[in-house]
């Protein structure tokens, strides 16, 4: 019978024992509140008793934790614009601030306030420079000093602000599509320039092209010409020495390329008197035939011709 009471006895006396004992990791920091009040900050860790049943343990993460703020757009001090998002480093130094300022939110609650800290300084530190200081070494030390004011603001949070870096700077969607439609002009302009160039380079390598060739175009007909005048000399030179050695030879060639030229398919036929001197060469051995009698009249052909005189070879 001692046994069945003696049990729960232990039950209860183990139970109320272990909810006194509780153990503090090196990551972290915790609050024992008894009723809501702070009765003990513990920043150490180890093994630590509190009240039983009265007494509430909250725990709170001692690392450095970080943010990272909601981007926005930052008007500079030169009327340029850039998107900016910023991430901070920060610390919870005091416990019991911090309880009083986010209670039971924790962390989320402490991050939510930071931003309302961090974003309001890197809007009003940027917005007094121009924009070519955030593109500068001077960059290093606008973060400081938002690091600073931030740092300033955030003590009655119980936390502190280590660091502040930019993380982002971009133009507005705005302005990047302006920014690309002008890179694209400035392209298009380019291209169209050094088109324009080469097209003229291609006119004057062409106008080059065409007066080299009406330059050896002439050059050539001026030597064909010179040659041309100086064949025909010659072939007179020769004709005039064949001429003098046989007069008659060079007559009868001459003659025969006359009966040549003359006698063609095609021509109007013609009858012309044998004793003239263009059949000359046509007689009986080369002899010129008699006159034709006074009373022989012209006769009259087929084909529209006349005969001079009574008998005489008609040219086909």
């Amino acid at each position: 019978m001692k046994l069945i009471y003696t049990l729960p006895v232990l039950a209860i006396l183990l139970a109320t024992a272990m909810s006194s004992i509780f153990v503090v990791d090196v990551r972290e920091k915790v609050l024992v509140l008894q009723f809501g009040e702070v009765k003990q900050v513990v920043d150490e860790p180890g093994l630590y008793f509190k009240a039983p049943f009265i007494q509430d343990v909250f725990r709170y993460d001692d690392r450095i934790l970080g943010l990272v703020t909601d981007p926005q757009e930052i008007t500079f001090a030169d009327s340029r614009r850039l998107v900016v998002d910023a991430f901070a480093r920060w610390r919870i130094v005091d416990l019991q601030k911090f309880r009083r300022a986010v209670g039971m939110g924790g962390i989320d609650a402490a991050r939510d306030n930071l931003s309302k800290i961090v974003n309001p300084e890197v809007r009003d530190v940027l917005g007094s420079v121009p924009l070519q200081s955030v593109l500068s070494e001077d960059r290093v030390a606008l973060m400081n000093k938002i690091r600073d004011n931030a740092r300033a603001k955030a003590a009655t949070l119980g936390v502190d602000v280590i660091d502040v870096r930019l993380t982002r700077t971009d133009l507005p969607q705005q302005n990047l599509n302006a920014t690309y439609s002008r890179m694209q002009a400035e392209r298009q302009r380019d291209a169209t320039d050094e088109i324009a160039r080469g097209n003229e380079a291609a006119q004057t390598l062409r106008a080059e092209a065409d007066r080299q060739a009406v330059e050896i175009t002439s050059e050539a007909s001026k030597q064909a010409e010179i040659i041309r005048g100086q064949a025909d000399a010659k072939r007179s030179g020769i004709y005039a020495a064949a001429y003098g050695k046989d007069p008659e030879f060079f007559a009868f060639t001459r003659s025969l390329t006359a009966y040549a030229t003359a006698f063609q398919p095609g021509n109007t036929a013609f009858v012309l008197s044998p004793q003239g001197e263009f059949f000359q060469y046509l007689g009986a051995q080369g002899a010129v035939p008699a006159s034709p009698t006074s009373g022989d009249k012209p006769q009259a052909t087929g084909n529209g011709s006349t005969v001079a005189g009574g008998s005489a070879p008609v040219a086909p």
